[in-house]
């Protein structure tokens, strides 16, 4: 077992960085250091270790296998002295720390608002916000390098992640405010077939959740257009040229466009939050969820 004071934590940072880069002047300058103090640093790490970490051929730096070995134990030694540290910062009150979320695009509109009142109560609390598809968030999350993740994802739970459901959202036709439809309760999801259609980009987890609505009703939507950014789409949509199809949470504070629910079986999806399985939860994470799921309830 590895004893870690100060010095050896930032050993293990500044492996773990390399490891990740690969390059050595690059890491350095990642780390605000310079290169032969990182070089220092790390042979001292590998010869505590009594292994080499890295294999340095010419300019190429590759991980030995001890290296790829003990990266993984590595970063788990940072996550548990950073655990420390935000269990202390959670003692004063939410008076200090930072909050990283993840958040698919379909549920931007609803983190906007949750952030306005969660900046306002904690001030001091700084937050970063990343945003992507799903399966990259979800990536990044078992790495670590996220406090919790907000998608449509399935609920699920394994050693490296656990999710809960927040609230459902249904899908729904999207129109523009001034369009006939809105003055209908509903549409059946044979109508859609027969609109012109602007789409989330393949390898989104909700265009593959859509793919498999149109699918299983035998519904051959007519894509015009697949945008990555929904904020972009709902602009599109409230031209009057086109429609889409999103759950309800994505129209959050929009003005331009409304929802018109659509019938037909298995038309809500669930949204998730997801923790890294053996992290600990910061008190400012947890709040945050809570706000979270009672916005999505209203």
């Amino acid at each position: 077992m590895i004893y870690i004071c100060s010095m050896e934590l930032r050993q293990l940072r500044y492996f773990v960085k390399t490891a990740e880069i690969l390059n050595f002047t690059e890491a350095a300058s990642m780390l605000y250091i310079s290169q032969s103090t990182l070089s220092q640093q790390v042979k001292q790490l590998e010869e505590e270790l009594n292994t080499p970490l890295f294999d340095r051929i010419g300019k190429k730096v590759m991980l030995t296998e001890a290296g790829k070995l003990f990266l993984p134990y590595a970063r788990q030694s940072i996550q548990n002295a950073e655990d420390g540290q935000h269990l202390l910062e959670d003692l004063q009150e939410l008076h200090t720390g930072e909050l990283a979320i993840g958040v698919t695009y379909g549920l931007q509109s609803l983190l906007t608002r949750t952030i306005i009142e969660f900046s306002a109560r904690y001030p001091q609390i700084k937050i970063i916000l990343t945003s992507g598809p799903s399966q990259d968030l979800l990536e990044k999350l078992r790495q670590v390098q996220l406090d919790f993740v907000l998608s449509f994802t399935p609920a699920q739970k394994n050693d490296l992640l656990i999710s809960q459901t927040l609230f459902e959202s249904r899908l729904s036709l999207i129109v523009p405010v001034n369009d006939p439809l809105t003055q209908r309760k509903s549409v059946d999801i044979k109508e859609v077939e027969t609109l012109p259609l602007l789409m989330p980009s393949k390898g989104f987890n909700t265009r593959s959740f859509l793919d498999l609505v149109f699918e299983k009703n035998k519904i051959y939507p007519d894509i015009k257009m697949e945008l990555s950014d929904i904020s972009i789409l709902l602009q599109l949509v409230a031209t009057g040229r086109w429609y889409t199809v999103l759950t309800t949470a994505s129209l959050v504070g929009q003005t331009e466009v409304q929802a018109v629910r659509i019938t037909g079986k298995e038309m809500s999806r669930q949204a998730t939050i997801s923790w890294p399985a053996n992290a600990y939860r910061k008190k400012a994470a947890i709040v945050f969820a809570e706000m979270l799921q009672r916005f999505g309830g209203e």
